[in-house]
């Protein structure tokens, strides 16, 4: 069994995190336009970008010329893969090169992290509705392959809270206590009613995952600034709260997504009033 200060190491590189996530800034011809998003970055007094690499056929070539830009700024970075329930054919895009075979990518983003040490994480979208593919086992040898190329590159999944009550099907949150160095969680009130407007439920929600996952469970706060499908519209108010309840509840706080200065004015305030607030 891994030696458990080997977790703790890797979650150290991704707590207290302050970041943004998807939805860069690009250029007319679609490719990621890293100066203006380093800038934005800095300007948000952003520590952290978390890169998903699914709008683009060319965002893995994008991920890799970025890493260098991004260390001479201090920016860590994470990068994020589609699952299976967000690829073709429910969706028009894979996470390109390597699709579906995450074996494959775990191998690939640990050596991209040897090369680039800013890069500290990796997660997978939707990680709870996959689990026919993520099983612990399945998940284990994964990370086992990650892991002997690249010892410090954390796994942090995107873990929902319908993953704390997993359907009679589907392994229990527990099986995989131990696999994860931290969970990225997306907050949408989602124990009482899914809105974007109450925020009171950040810190029993984070504390359940808790004592699932274990008492020292690494949790950064997934805060939806964007239009969700399901739970409407968030205001910049509602923003700035759930950002201060993610610092005192949890271990970070990740913006969802990338806000832009020019179309997203009052939501981009909104998200730098909330990492300057922090200590």
């Amino acid at each position: 069994a891994e030696d458990p200060a080997a977790s703790r190491a890797r979650a150290a590189a991704v707590r207290g995190c302050a970041g943004t996530y998807a939805s860069p800034p690009r250029r007319p011809d679609n490719r990621v336009d890293a100066p203006a998003l380093l800038a934005q970055l800095k300007d948000l007094r952003a520590d952290t970008y978390n890169f998903l690499v699914w709008r683009a056929a060319t965002d893995w070539d994008d991920l890799r010329a970025f890493l260098p830009e991004a260390v001479k700024q201090d920016v860590k970075v994470w990068v994020t893969l589609v699952p299976p329930s967000e690829s073709p054919p429910r969706t028009s895009a894979y996470s390109e090169p390597y699709r579906l075979d995450y074996d494959r990518w775990a191998v690939e983003i640990a050596k991209l992290g040897v090369a680039h040490p800013n890069l500290v994480a990796w997660s997978i979208d939707d990680f709870a509705l996959n689990q026919p593919t993520f099983t612990p086992d399945a998940t284990r040898r994964m990370l086992a392959a990650a892991r002997a190329i690249n010892p410090r590159l954390a796994f942090v999944p995107v873990v929902y809270w319908r993953f704390v009550k997993p359907g009679p099907a589907a392994p229990p949150l527990a099986a995989y206590r131990g696999l994860f160095d931290a969970v990225l969680y997306p907050y949408r009130n989602d124990s009482v009613k899914q809105n974007l407007t109450d925020t009171g439920t950040v810190k029993p929600e984070v504390d359940r995952l808790r004592e699932l996952l274990g008492p020292d469970l690494t949790v950064i706060v997934d805060v939806y600034q964007t239009k969700h499908s399901r739970a409407g519209s968030s205001t910049p108010a509602y923003v700035r709260a759930v950002m201060a309840e993610a610092r005192r509840a949890a271990d970070g706080v990740m913006v969802y997504t990338h806000p832009n200065p020019t179309t997203e004015p009052d939501k981009y305030a909104a998200v730098r009033d909330g990492f300057a607030a922090r200590p």
